[in-house]
């Protein structure tokens, strides 16, 4: 027995050593793995150099130790969340296994219909309710709104130029150009293969066939994007034979297109209040009528005209114009309304506004100075809708045609200066005095504060008032909606802040980077030109 006991002891004597052993070879192995790489030319301490005594080599150690602790308990919190992640990603797979054949009541345009997890659907259809879709938003200043951009079959219409990119241009870029294309066909897939819950009728052709939609069919576009929501697209559809146009509204929520609403919408019957305030200026309102004649009279002919003028000076001119109209167009759609006091732009607007009474009806704030075409009228109806919806469309600003065609005995007519180009114009997109709104909105509102004198600031009041309202706004530059050039004259009685925005505006009116430079630089050219002919006369000569 005793024997036995012994053997016992000395097994359990070398196990217990072999088992110290183990654990120190595995300690020392985790501390070659987790020892932070070194220098293979740096010096040991206490091999050359200087002489270190123990408590170095003890607070060393201690270094190291709490170094090493403090690694490996970072490591250790790092694989439990890790875990913990991989868990609840599992638990997320096997949830959208588990529902992929559950129905969801919208669908993404994929090129097809496929349903996707339910709960997808919702995270998707949660960003169109976040996002200025349904509803406006309310903004704290005119900078906090994001604009629309417009597009065509083969062009698109952007403000944010920089130094490569032009007011309008054919999208380079092919993930651009991919994006309208793919957004132009889910909107016919939307129109010729409707859903039941769509707010249009089945129309047929001329023979009775089922009338389909194709990319010639497509007038305009709008997109904006809310980086942290997705793109909205507004699409307009019509067929050349047909009064009504189709609407498409899709959202791409940084995922699949996602159909929102598809609508007919007929603006056959929608007369457009055009008011404009005047004070002399009779030249300009004789231009003027001259667009409007063409444009309102001859081809749209579903446009009332309001004129408010301001003082006497001038006043039997523009009447002499407005009977001019009425005898050789047989036009009788018009309103003159004679103020005799200072003018005020906002002033003249309210009072216009004011002057109709016959019920609701679509209004077009503008100015003696701007261009429009049929188009833009079109586009003014489509964009505003009353009780939901206000147009302000970015101008096309001409630049002073003087500089522009310097080249030029004589400067183009002024048809033939209506072109989108780096160095005839530049998108006014810190104005907001054209705007398309519905009467019953404006009066709503408050139309125009009274208070606000002199130049400019009435408008961005008013601009302010929808953005804090409910009202969604539209903001997009339009390409039938020009500005034409005019000199301008900064008045002492304005305040400091509105004689900047003036002077801003006319600096930024008079000619672009380049043209301008060319001016500034012209004395510096001019001796160019004048040593290089002189060389060339020398060389002659020789």
């Amino acid at each position: 027995m005793p024997r036995r006991g012994l053997i016992l002891q000395t097994r359990t004597h070398w196990l217990l050593l072999g088992l110290a052993l183990l654990c120190s070879l595995i300690l020392f192995l985790y501390l070659l793995e987790c020892a932070p790489q070194t220098d293979g030319n740096a010096s040991l301490p206490g091999i050359v150099g200087e002489n270190y005594g123990k408590e170095y080599y003890q607070a060393l150690l201690q270094e190291q130790e709490e170094h090493y602790q403090t690694r490996a308990t970072s490591l250790k919190r790092q694989i439990a969340q890790l875990k913990q992640e991989l868990q609840e990603m599992s638990e997320k797979m096997r949830s959208l296994q588990e529902r992929k054949n559950v129905g969801a009541n919208g669908i993404g345009y994929q090129g097809n219909k496929e349903q996707a997890p339910s709960d997808l659907l919702e995270f998707l259809h949660s960003q169109i309710d976040k996002a200025e879709v349904s509803i406006g938003a309310k903004l704290p200043s005119e900078y906090g709104v994001i604009p629309f951009e417009s597009f065509t079959l083969m062009k698109v219409f952007q403000l944010e130029m920089g130094l490569t990119r032009h007011p309008e241009e054919k999208p380079v870029r092919k993930d651009k150009r991919d994006e309208l294309v793919e957004v132009i066909e889910a909107g016919l897939e939307v129109i010729n293969n409707p859903d039941e819950d769509d707010e249009q009728e089945d129309e047929d052709g001329p023979l009775g066939e089922k009338l389909v939609f194709n990319e010639n069919d497509f007038i305009e576009g709008y997109y904006r994007t809310e980086r942290d929501k997705g793109t909205l697209y507004e699409l307009f559809f019509k067929k050349a034979d047909l009064m009504e146009y189709r609407h498409v509204t899709l959202f791409r929520p940084f995922g699949p297109l996602m159909k929102v609403k598809s609508e007919m919408i007929d603006i056959t019957r929608s007369i457009i209040n055009i008011i404009v305030p005047l004070a002399e200026r009779t030249e300009a309102f004789a231009q003027f009528m001259q667009n409007f004649r063409d444009v309102c009279i001859h081809q749209d002919k579903r446009i009332h005209l309001t004129v408010v003028y301001f003082g006497k000076e001038g006043l039997s001119k523009v009447k002499s114009i407005l009977e001019s109209v009425t005898s050789e167009s047989n036009f009788h759609n018009y309103t003159l309304v004679s103020l005799n006091e200072e003018f005020n732009r906002g002033r003249g607007l309210n009072v216009g506004a004011r002057a109709w009474d016959k019920g609701e009806v679509l209004m077009f704030f503008c100015d003696v100075d701007i261009y429009f075409s049929a188009e833009f009228l079109n586009s003014c109806r489509l964009n505003a809708e009353p009780g939901k919806k206000v147009f302000y469309p970015v101008v096309f600003s001409l630049y002073n045609p003087a500089i522009v065609y310097a080249n030029l005995d004589v400067p183009p007519p002024v048809e033939q200066q209506l072109v989108h180009k780096k160095d005839s114009g530049f998108w006014r997109d810190f104005g907001f005095g054209m705007t398309c709104q519905y009467r019953s909105d404006f009066l709503t509102i408050g139309g125009f504060d009274m208070e606000v004198k002199g130049w400019g600031g009435e408008d961005v009041h008013l601009y302010r008032k929808y953005l804090h309202g409910d009202l969604i706004v539209i903001r997009t530059p339009v390409p039938g909606l020009f500005h034409l050039w005019h000199e301008k004259r900064c008045a002492d009685e304005l305040t400091p802040e509105q004689y900047r925005m003036c002077i801003q505006s006319k600096a930024m009116n008079e000619a672009s980077h380049s043209h301008l430079g060319m001016l500034v630089f012209r004395e510096e050219i001019e001796a160019h030109l004048h040593k290089q002919a002189y060389r060339t006369n020398s060389e002659a000569v020789g």
